[in-house]
This record gives C-alpha cells, structure tokens and sequence, in this order.
C-alpha cells in the first residue's frame, strides 16, 4: 500500500475509526454498475475490503475473495465470517497465485502514489483471466490531500485514462456523488487480449 498507508490500518484505534467515518457508505450503486460489464458467479478479487460491507454485497453475485493489507480489517472480518476466502495483499504487487475474472476496489487505489499505481495495474492485468473486467473508484478532483499517516490522491478522468489505457481497455468512466456531487468517479475496463 501507498508509502504512507503502511502501518495506518494496522493500529485498532483508527480501524475503529474508520469503521465510525465509514457509517452509512458502501458501494451499492457501484456494484451495480460493475454487475453491467462482470456476469454472475465470475470470481472476483476486492481489494481493500476494509470492514467488509463491499465484500458482503459482492458476495451476493460473485465468487469473492476479499483481501487488505490491513491484518486488523481481515481479523474483524474473520471473526464475524470464519469461512470467508480472504487474503492479505499489497495493492501494489498482488502477490496471488490465482487468476480472476474481475478486480474491483472501492476508494482504495487513491492511496497509492502514481507510480505505485502504475504497477498495480499492471500486476491487475496479469491475474486477471482474458477479457477480465475491473471496477475501481477514486476521489475526484487534483492534487494530494494528506491527514495523519495517510494520504489521498485525486484524479480527473484525463488523469486516469492515460495510466489504464495500456492494459485495458477503458469501459466507462465517470464521476458520480458521494458526498458531494460530482466529489468521486469510477473506472471500469476490460484486459486488454
């Protein structure tokens, strides 16, 4: 994960943190969206499950394995889904001897600095089986918002196409509200044959 946010959700006080920030979001609309270009029963990896809120919904359609960095969020999780297929994972190297036939995060890649990104996508392309979708959101808007051991970069959708367009082919792209309208945007791309 991103430079910065090595250790931050290893500690329990901002895990709990997070999970009260958290409170009342998932990506419902985005699963959604993902269910126009990914079939049913396709195996799945989610990176960056956090709680796991995504991972719970994602479930309901696909084969999931939901994978963080993040020892605590993947604990938490265990706990409650003592049969849930996790992993831990860098979102960078991906380190998985597994294909899948879609990727999907939710406001997690923004953590990762351009050319941390770069190598996660290029590593996404490789565990991927042919014609293999993706779905990832990010933070709308420019420049790097940076709060207690972490940060955030934001993308404009010029920003984003130009770091995806070698190994896939883009989908769609488009901003969305999460908070605020327009505040968020996603991407969704297939493998490149």
């Amino acid at each position: 994960m991103g430079r910065l946010v090595t250790t931050f959700y290893h500690k329990k006080e901002n895990v709990e943190e997070y999970i009260k920030i958290s409170k009342g979001f998932d990506g419902s609309d985005l699963i959604e969206e993902l269910k126009n270009h990914l079939a049913s029963d396709s195996s799945l990896l989610e990176l960056g499950m956090g709680e796991g809120k995504d991972l719970d919904i994602l479930a309901n359609t696909y084969k999931v394995t939901g994978s963080d960095y993040s020892d605590a969020f993947l604990n938490l999780y265990k706990e409650k889904n003592p049969d849930s297929d996790l992993v831990q994972l860098d979102a960078i190297t991906l380190q998985i001897n597994k294909k899948f036939d879609g990727i999907y995060s939710n406001k997690v890649l923004h953590h990762l600095h351009e050319d941390e990104l770069k190598q996660s996508i290029s590593r996404q392309a490789e565990i991927l089986n042919p014609n293999g979708v993706i779905l990832h959101s990010f933070w709308r808007g420019s420049g790097i918002e940076e709060f207690d051991e972490m940060f955030a970069m934001h993308y404009m959708e010029n920003d984003l196409i130009p770091l995806f367009e070698k190994e896939f082919k883009i989908l769609e792209i488009r901003s969305y509200k999460e908070m605020e309208e327009d505040d968020s945007l996603f991407i969704v791309a297939q493998k490149r044959s």
